[in-house]
């Protein structure tokens, strides 16, 4: 079998990296924690990457606004990298503070939701060959601009923090390979921590999403405890690949995290908690197309970093 190499970004302020490298460990992938320091001294280092994880926290200590500053140092270094590993067809989860840094740095919604079905087709042709007889990956220009932010995850309507389960909706006609075959899944429940997590967007644009098949999840009617547009819980790219949701998965790969795990019906407990299918949904689809494949493609692999240099900076 070969190596699933899965590279967590982290930064100052991060605090659901560790919740993330676990999630990525029991669906069968090998997670490296990587500095965005480090990242941007070396961005090739993203070559090698089989699967990506932005995860959560107050980046920066959200300093401005949830995500700016980290958007913004992404926008001015690994973003070319970050595209690269998107075109070439590999998986991207980026919960709660990651989709409020994917959206910033124009990673989010991708080109489908501005510009239509051609652009969608194109990335999912680039996808499609990704698996298979894909030449090797030459690195994006240092020069390609990072793409216009488009989408907002803005204050709850109610100006409060929520933490708290919710349950959600995922729609049968999305194309995320995060979440697609989940929508009769026995127990669709995930938790939030969030103050800016309402999705906000032009009426053109939420229109593009919903016809391209971009909405990820949305809460239920009764838990829409944010006000985002369209109950928007999460979005995916064009190609599907890229997963920006407020809520975390990384947090419900295990039954007995669900407040009311012990009332949960034997037969439900039986299954796959919800969170953890979704990252074995990102893990099965890298083994069956072969996205990423940095042996195949003479990537180079950098070791990664301790979790303790966490503390010398971002």
């Amino acid at each position: 079998m070969s190596h699933l190499r899965a590279i967590v970004i982290t930064a100052p302020g991060i605090n659901c990296d560790l919740e993330l490298v676990r999630a990525f460990e029991m669906a069968g992938a090998e997670p490296e924690v990587h500095l965005l320091k480090s990242l941007m001294r070396s961005p090739s280092t993203l070559d090698g990457a089989r699967l990506i994880g932005l995860p959560g926290g107050f980046s920066f200590g959200d300093d401005i606004a949830a995500g700016r500053i980290m958007a913004q140092l992404i926008r001015r270094s690994i973003s070319p990298a970050l595209i690269a590993a998107i075109e070439r067809g590999v998986p991207m989860i980026c919960p709660c503070n990651g989709f409020q840094i994917a959206v910033q740095a124009g990673l989010l919604p991708g080109g489908a939701a501005e510009h239509g079905a051609a652009d969608r087709g194109a990335a999912e042709r680039r996808v499609g060959v990704a698996g298979s007889d894909a030449p090797a990956h030459r690195e994006a220009p240092a020069h390609r601009d990072a793409p216009t932010p488009t989408v907002a995850l803005a204050q709850n309507t109610d100006g409060k923090f929520h933490d708290r389960w919710t349950e959600v909706e995922i729609p049968s006609n999305t194309r995320c390979i995060w979440t697609k075959g989940l929508s009769s899944h026995a127990e669709r429940t995930l938790p939030n921590a969030h103050g800016e997590g309402r999705f906000v967007a032009s009426p053109e644009i939420a229109a593009s999403l919903e016809a391209n098949g971009q909405i990820a999840l949305r809460y239920a009617e009764a838990d829409d405890f944010n006000g985002s547009l369209g109950r928007i819980a999460g979005i995916c790219d064009p190609s599907g690949v890229v997963l920006g949701l407020m809520p975390h998965p990384e947090r419900f790969t295990r039954w007995t995290q669900h407040p009311r795990w012990t009332r949960l019906d034997a037969s439900v407990r039986r299954g796959t908690p919800l969170g953890l299918a979704m990252f074995e949904n990102a893990v099965r689809f890298v083994r069956e197309r072969g996205a990423g494949d940095s042996t195949r493609r003479g990537a180079r692999s950098a070791p990664a970093h301790s979790l303790l240099d966490r503390g010398l900076g971002s």
